[in-house]
């Protein structure tokens, strides 16, 4: 009796031991509080039917049996998602009912941020995809730091499920693969993400496989001008057209490649350098001349996070059309980014403010798309411009067997 009371007073010492950290006890005091801003955003602030009703209609034709994705609509259309959103809205609605307000509890809320009225609103108030999406993308990225490549893939593929937009961190996420694994690693990596996508999707893939992967991975919707929150000043006419959704894609892939050689790939010579090297190894495996870990290596923390966050950024500033809850795509790596770039920390602050003020511009205008592109151009000079950090944690080659 007297070994376990000794144990019980031990782990309670060793509890509230964590909070003895001003880091922890002030992280613990901002959850708290967003918990209690939370509840009072339920309770008093009307919710926002935009797509719950559409969501709902969607998820019961699927569990009524329906397989074919062009028959499964809502009041604002089509659905357009991949299957793992079906799946996450079935159990929020076996759950809730399909009523609003107990689907507002924040049971997953606890952990995030708490400083912007837009994302508050897009989580509490609306209940949008992008919410699940990326809170499914940051585990995965939380694995993918402590080096658990094939089960962060996995993950990341869940989160692709839910929304497309995810596949925003796939060149940077397929560039971290190649840095820190072999080629069979990155092989099975992939094939583990492959593999989640077609479990989601096999009912609608065994029954109407063209409806399915049309409808669920369509890259060519064109979005309603009205609500783009970034391109607000170009005439609708251009904007819908093909060739600004052409010079904005080849813009997004000139500025990756860019950061790829310049920045993100520095160390090694650059990236096609890098990429050379990656290729005579594969020959060197195949060849069996060498062993099945030694192109293996542990990638620091900074490196994958900065590549992760800036290759997804990118993104979001060549994205033809930024909806209100697309917000949700990059906010949680805002502070982070500004303070990878160079800028004094007023700056840093005033970058961020300006553009938590863009994203509540509503409706948007010529004035806030304007100056949200300018703030984003400024981060992604300040990205550009920072120094680069060294991206592996020794210069030897790693024997650690993947998790």
């Amino acid at each position: 009796m007297a070994r376990r009371s000794a144990t019980h007073v031990k782990h309670d010492a060793s509890f509230l031991g964590i909070f003895k950290s001003s880091k922890v006890a002030f992280a613990f005091g901002l959850i708290i509080m967003d918990a209690l801003l939370v509840a009072l955003i339920i309770t008093y602030v009307p919710y926002t039917k935009i797509d719950w009703d559409a969501y709902m209609s969607q998820v019961s034709g699927f569990l009524e049996g329906e397989r074919d994705y062009s028959n499964l609509k809502g009041d604002t259309g089509p659905l357009v998602y991949p299957a793992g959103f079906l799946y996450v809205y079935s159990a929020i609605q076996y759950i809730t009912g399909g009523e609003v307000y107990s689907a507002q509890l924040p049971w997953w809320g606890l952990s995030l941020l708490c400083l912007s009225k837009r994302v508050h609103s897009i989580f509490v108030l609306r209940l949008f995809n992008d919410c699940f999406a990326m809170t499914f993308l940051h585990a995965a990225l939380a694995l993918l730091l402590d080096q658990r490549w094939h089960l962060g893939l996995i993950i990341f593929s869940v989160a692709v499920s839910i929304k497309m937009n995810v596949l925003l961190y796939a060149p940077p996420l397929f560039l971290l693969l190649l840095k820190a694994l072999g080629i069979f690693g990155v092989i099975s990596t992939l094939a583990s993400a492959a593999l989640v996508q077609i479990l989601f999707g096999f009912p609608f893939l065994i029954s109407h496989p063209v409806a399915y992967v049309s409808r669920a991975f369509n890259l060519g919707r064109v979005f309603i001008h009205f609500w783009s929150v970034n391109f607000k000043f170009v005439p609708e006419p251009v904007f819908v057209s093909k060739g600004f959704a052409i010079s904005l894609l080849t813009t997004h892939l000139v500025v990756l490649a860019a950061f790829s050689h310049y920045r993100w790939c520095k160390h090694e010579g650059g990236l096609l350098n890098f990429l050379h090297s990656r290729y005579v190894a594969m020959k060197m495996k195949f060849a069996g001349l060498s062993s099945s870990n030694s192109s293996s290596r542990i990638l620091k923390k900074e490196h994958i996070v900065t590549t992760m966050f800036a290759g997804n950024f990118i993104g979001i500033v060549c994205a033809r059309s930024l909806h209100y809850q697309f917000y949700l795509w990059y906010f949680y790596s805002l502070p982070y980014l500004l303070w990878r770039t160079p800028f004094p920390t007023l700056l840093r602050l005033i970058l961020f403010m300006g553009v938590e003020l863009c994203w509540n511009v509503y409706p948007s205008n010529i004035y806030s798309s304007l100056l949200l592109l300018c703030l984003h151009l400024v981060i992604l000079y300040g990205l550009w411009s920072a120094p680069t950090e060294y991206p592996y944690v020794d210069d030897k080659p790693t024997t650690k067997k993947n998790k």
